[in-house]
């Protein structure tokens, strides 16, 4: 029995190529399209922060930008999950694909700061209206035997594999290209790199265009976008605790990667080529160890899986605090990957709490819950950052995973081979 278990793990872990064959077009199409979107979100990603700041922003209004942008995208997320279920996702997610074209023409065209409040704000609505659109598409569409690895293969080995290209690409750029010397770029210097991103989203909107179909997986004559809503956290417990795990897995995004970079710059004395290693370090992370990690969740189940990415993610945002070496802020970004990998895995177990029905006001849901704790918390890690200490925001963030997140998820069922509640 152990030697069919260990060639049955063992055939997962190689059999990627016939993994893919079998998954349905709409996936595959989402897998490429979200790793073109990586790739240019990624080569700007190392220096979005220190971009604005060096506009003129300071690191609370930094977070006043990226609160509002997050609210915005909350505040539609049940509205658009309940088109997206009696309509389907293409047109949404085309939509949502122009505004993340139009937010890099924003951000590249800035002559100060408040541009590029409406560019962020429209890239958080792009992503939120595209993301969704592409979460929808993968609920729906894998099975959940193979949720985890189909989740992680668009994360790992395609968005994460061209996100790892990003940064060196926009390092290359700016030092042999453009002739910027270590540690002394400018905002100019910065602003070319977002007319590439917006190539390479054009790229990703032809590719939605063309090749999506626009599956729906609701019958119009079901309820409106509320009462499904409701219906859902009305009868169903797990989806309740879910709000609340769900947005405490969000925080990164509001008080660890808005900052990392600009710490790892300001504080650490990071250059522009070592800020670009971090970034590609994880990336590397999640391309070599999302499938593998994939595996394993398919195969024994995601919350332990869960439990040790997280800590290993907590890891890295020590190794950042405590640096005293560009080393030691590389390793930092090593270990940053298994964010990456970790948030797909929360993602399964989100999509495997409900039917296919109401999927996309279910994601909605937990976009709107996620979206209203992070717009809070991005303002308030702005204050923290300029008035207590940078240090607190991540050690904020640290807490309230532990301590709110990890107990909750204990009471969640292991969701492999449970059936869905709807």
């Amino acid at each position: 029995m152990n030697t069919q278990n260990s060639d049955s793990l063992l055939s997962m872990m190689l059999g990627i190529v016939p993994f893919w064959k079998d998954q349905m077009k709409d996936w595959k199409v989402t897998v490429v399209r979200t790793s073109l979107e990586r790739l240019g979100y990624q080569i700007v990603f190392p220096y979005l922060s220190l971009y604005i700041i060096a506009l003129g922003a300071t690191k609370t209004q930094l977070g006043t930008i990226t609160s509002i942008g997050m609210l915005m995208t909350g505040l539609l997320g049940p509205w658009v999950g309940g088109i997206i279920d009696r309509s389907g996702a293409k047109k949404i997610y085309s939509f949502g694909i122009v505004l993340l074209l139009t937010s890099y023409l924003l951000y590249a065209s800035a002559p100060d700061w408040r541009l590029c409040v409406a560019a962020m704000v429209i890239y958080y609505l792009g992503q939120g209206l595209s993301g969704q659109s592409c979460a929808t598409i993968c609920g729906n569409c894998l099975k959940t035997c193979d949720r985890a690895r189909g989740m992680l293969v668009c994360e790992s080995l395609a968005a994460g594999l061209l996100g790892m290209a990003g940064p060196m690409i926009a390092a290359f750029v700016l030092v042999n290209v453009l002739g910027v010397s270590e540690g002394a770029a400018t905002a100019d210097d910065y602003r070319k790199l977002f007319y590439i991103s917006a190539a390479f989203t054009f790229m990703s909107l032809l590719v939605v265009i063309f090749n999506l179909s626009n599956q729906k997986f609701a019958s119009r004559s079901r309820g409106g976008t509320l009462r499904n809503g409701l219906n859902i956290l009305k009868s169903n417990a797990n989806a309740r605790r879910w709000l609340v795990i769900s947005a405490v897995a969000n925080l990164p995004q509001a008080l660890v990667l808005p900052f990392i970079q600009v710490f790892a710059g300001e504080v650490k004395g990071a250059t522009v080529t070592v800020l670009a290693a971090m970034v590609t370090a994880h990336a590397v992370t999640s391309t070599f160890l999302g499938y593998p990690v994939g595996v394993l969740a398919d195969r024994f189940g995601r919350k332990k899986v869960i439990y040790a990415t997280t800590g290993l993610f907590w890891l890295s945002i020590v190794l950042l605090l405590t640096a005293k070496s560009p080393a030691m802020l590389i390793a930092a970004g090593v270990l940053q990957g298994f964010y990456y990998i970790s948030s797909p895995l929360s993602g399964a177990i989100q999509r495997e709490l409900v039917s296919n029905e109401v999927m996309g006001t279910w994601i909605g849901l937990t976009k709107f819950s996620n979206a209203i704790v992070a717009a809070v918390m991005a303002s308030v890690g702005g204050l923290i950052y300029d008035r207590v200490g940078p240090q607190y925001v991540f050690l904020v963030y640290i807490a309230c995973d532990a301590l709110i997140r990890m107990p909750l998820l204990s009471r969640i069922p292991e969701t492999l081979h449970a059936g869905r509640e709807g």
